[in-house]
């Protein structure tokens, strides 16, 4: 690329079942020039996401075709008319999927790092971004983990449930069971990460291995998959337990509406509580979220957990590769050296 010219990640066709690299296309574009209130930002790292996937579908609140994506990234100012910004700032944004963007500060959560020396860039994309809050979110908010109780997270070597796992930690969980969907992730899981059980999801009824796991229950599930897990969970959610829903990756390729859980009448006879969990909900949290983790990645007691794969070029492949499961941790593309 040169220094005039831009590159952006256009999808050109709403994808059947699981999207392919044929729904996407590569654009160039002139590197734009800010105007005031906004500054030009060329982005150093983007993110890929689950979401990203029911958003390609359409509709009101989802993609358009031809158009560069929407995507988390954090980036460096190179010239600067918003008062708020100056050149050389690093910042978070929304306008990822391309390789320049123009921002401004405030503005569709458009913010300024604070640059916490001895934390790597990827930290604000993953356990300090919106994976990070998220799980933030979901355990201090919507779940209100005491210390000692037990958790289940779905999904667990994905951006969301690595992080889930090293927050509950250090709020003083008891035991944190994970599920994911291969041999090698549970070994991370437990041999890595921590984790004091785990299962493939693969290897049988996801309501028996977590039964299994669990045999005296659990008290919250993180629940980054749907499907089975939330009705296996519902099963070992003891009396007045609680489920923080962040996903439903089960249904992201096929049938948006599989149906309620068999089970589902477990919220009733357990007083249980199932809330929903929306970053977006709670922006507010994010100077708790740095205040509170980064002393801990700074020690080296928790790390970014993240699969960096290196070219914007490269970024359809780790999206598709993200939904396949191939990453361990919050997969991101990183832009130049």
């Amino acid at each position: 690329m040169t220094t005039n010219t831009a590159f952006a990640v256009h999808q050109i066709a709403r994808p059947t079942g699981f999207p392919t690299a044929e729904d996407f296309t590569f654009a160039a574009f002139p590197v734009p020039r800010p105007g005031p209130g906004t500054a030009l930002v060329e982005n150093l790292l983007l993110s890929v996401d689950p979401y990203h996937r029911g958003m390609m579908d359409g509709g009101e609140d989802g993609f358009e075709l031809n158009t560069p994506l929407e995507g988390r990234s954090v980036g460096r100012v190179l010239a600067s008319r918003d008062p708020g910004l100056r050149e050389g700032d690093l910042v978070f944004h929304r306008a990822g999927w391309r390789t320049h963007a123009l921002v401004t500060l405030g503005v569709d959560g458009t913010r300024k790092l604070r640059g916490h020396d001895g934390v790597p860039q990827e930290a604000y994309l993953s356990i300090l971004g919106g994976t990070g809050l998220t799980a933030y979110a979901a355990l201090t908010r919507t779940a209100a983990l005491r210390g000692g109780e037990d958790l289940f997270v779905s999904a667990a070597a994905g951006g969301v449930g690595t992080a889930t796992g090293h927050i509950a930690r250090l709020l003083g969980a008891g035991r944190i069971i994970g599920s994911a969907g291969s041999a090698a992730k549970v070994r991370h899981l437990t041999d890595v990460l921590g984790f004091d059980a785990a299962f493939d999801y693969h290897d049988g009824p996801v309501g028996e291995q977590l039964a299994q796991a669990a045999p005296d229950g659990i008290d919250v599930y993180v629940d980054n998959v749907g499907g089975d897990h939330l009705e296996g969970a519902l099963d070992s959610l003891r009396e007045y337990g609680r489920v923080a829903w962040v996903g439903a990756i089960s249904t992201y390729h096929g049938d948006r509406s599989p149906g309620a859980p068999r089970n589902l009448f477990e919220v009733v006879h357990k007083s249980l509580r199932l809330e929903g969990v929306l970053v977006r909900n709670h922006t507010n949290l994010q100077d708790e979220l740095e205040d509170f983790l980064v002393p801990h990645l700074r020690s080296g007691r928790i790390g970014t957990d993240t699969t960096v794969v290196q070219g914007f070029d490269r970024t359809v492949e780790a999206f598709l590769g993200m939904l396949r499961g191939d990453n361990l941790g919050k997969m991101l593309v990183r832009i130049g050296a």
